[in-house]
């Protein structure tokens, strides 16, 4: 067998190794493992525009020596195979250079450990134009004007992560870009920051010095907040806790608190999975082709817990953005949204069947016939037949018609979509005027009501437990 080693053309590599799409949140997260790999318990961000833009990242970790620095800045560091420490949050040794790689051209590597200070380079434009994989060593004094060089200098240890070269974005985009960073990081490592990880000490992560604060997306604290019970399945040698949680409807909730657990994509398409791989958020809104996103289960929201040794059942990518379990998990998974779906819709379906509730005469009802559901004005309505009593046939088919029009013309699509996007701001009962029904009270007063009359109207929406309106027609 005759052999001939061919050389990639390293410059056409690097463009490919760029390209794998990560965004700039989910780029800084990949780094941010690294840390909380190496137990740091505070990380500062800073992205600065001037003298050009770049990017930092500080940790006060385990920090490396000059020959843990190099192997770490090496590609596929680790085998993905090998086992880890339950804690490690890594898996390829690809995260800290094809996270870096996708923001900026030239990644600087500082880190302190045994009062030394080491440092290493990939500029991938050197790279390119050498076509070698030549790793750079810096001088400390290129680094020193880095506003977070001079507090590694003071930490007993720790690792500075620097992006200069950065080209997926400009300086009129930081502000945004920032915005969207606290988001997600708050997201996906809200239980480092809230303490609640075991073995470990509240995380403090700094974006631009602004604290992050957690964001649980489960909204355990509320006291409508439905915790249901607790599923472990075992997959080969290890478990899988399954946590389903049905969160508040939306009249349990404030303006503020509805829209922050709404997170900026809705409640419709952040209902689903929420995969955690050794506490750490992955993957979350998503039903993995097993379900489909309904209104009524926007409340459903089911926390998966897995270590990091399941990484290939779950089919989890080198962005630590995406996955798809294997089919024997899928099919526990399946049986379990059947039993959190039900429960999850009854905020929605519980109201609805309100409209069907016998003990109170409505102004609309629910109709089911053929396969077909129809919201209809109820024409025995005590109020609606007091106004025909009093009208000429031609005046009782113009109402009759008007009333029709009113059904068939009923604006679901926005009253559904009004519903999803501002529930709260939705208030239709603002629109009765009590004067005006307190006035139809004497009206109907002064023709002598009947008490079986005064019967009817006590069980409508409108004089329902209002029988003060009526007591001087009773007297």
């Amino acid at each position: 067998m005759k052999t001939q080693e061919v050389q990639p053309n390293v410059a056409n590599f690097v463009k490919s190794l760029r390209d794998i799409g990560y965004t700039f949140e989910v780029a800084v997260a990949d780094v941010l493992d690294n840390s909380i790999t190496a137990k740091a318990n505070n990380v500062k961000i800073f992205c600065i525009p001037s003298p050009s833009l770049s990017f930092a990242l500080l940790d006060d970790g385990n920090g490396m020596t000059n020959g843990e620095l190099v192997d770490a800045m090496r590609l596929a560091t680790n085998d993905p195979d090998s086992s880890r420490e339950s804690d490690d949050l890594g898996k390829f040794g690809l995260g800290l250079k094809t996270a870096s790689f996708s923001q900026c051209t030239k990644l600087t590597v500082l880190s302190k450990k045994n009062e030394v200070i080491s440092i290493k380079q990939w500029d991938l434009k050197y790279i390119s134009e050498s076509n070698r994989w030549f790793l750079i060593t810096p001088t400390i004094k290129e680094c020193e004007n880095n506003p977070l060089y001079k507090e590694l200098k003071k930490q007993d240890s720790g690792t500075l992560v620097i992006w200069n070269g950065i080209d997926t974005f400009t300086k009129d985009d930081i502000s945004e870009k920032l915005d969207t960073l606290r988001d997600h990081l708050s997201l996906v490592f809200h239980r480092f920051l809230e303490g609640v990880v075991p073995g470990k000490k509240a995380l403090n992560i700094y974006v631009n010095n602004i604290q992050l604060k957690p964001f649980n997306p489960f909204n355990p604290k509320h006291i409508a907040t439905q915790q249901l019970l607790q599923e472990k399945i075992r997959y080969r040698d290890s478990e899988i806790n399954i946590q389903p949680f049905i969160l508040p409807h939306h009249s349990k909730l404030s303006q503020l608190e509805f829209e922050k657990y709404a997170t900026k994509d809705g409640y419709t398409k952040s209902q689903g999975f929420y995969l955690y791989r050794a506490h750490r958020l992955l993957i979350y809104g998503t039903w993995w082709g097993m379900h489909r996103m309904k209104d009524a289960h926007k409340l459903v929201r089911i926390r998966i817990d897995i270590p990091n040794n399941q990484d290939q059942a779950w089919g989890i990518d080198i962005k630590k953005s995406t996955a798809n379990p294997v089919s024997e998990i899928k099919s526990d998974l399946k049986r379990i949204i059947q039993q959190v779906t039900v429960k999850g819709s009854r905020p929605y379906t519980g109201r609805g069947r309100k409209i069907e509730d016998r003990t109170t005469t409505r102004f609309w009802e629910l109709k089911a016939n053929n396969d077909k559901i129809q919201f209809t004005i109820n024409r025995n309505h005590p109020i609606i037949r007091e106004l025909e009593e009093g009208l000429d046939e031609g005046k009782k088919r113009l109402l009759n018609v008007t009333l029709m029009g009113l059904e068939s013309y009923l604006p679901l699509d926005a009253i559904v979509a009004q519903l999803n996007s501002n529930p709260l701001k939705v208030n239709q009962e603002s629109l009765l005027n009590e004067n005006d029904i307190k006035t139809l009270v004497d009206s109907w007063r002064s023709k002598g009501v009947s008490e079986d009359f005064i019967k009817e109207l006590l069980r409508t929406e409108l004089y329902k437990n209002k029988e003060e309106f009526f007591d001087n027609a009773r007297s």
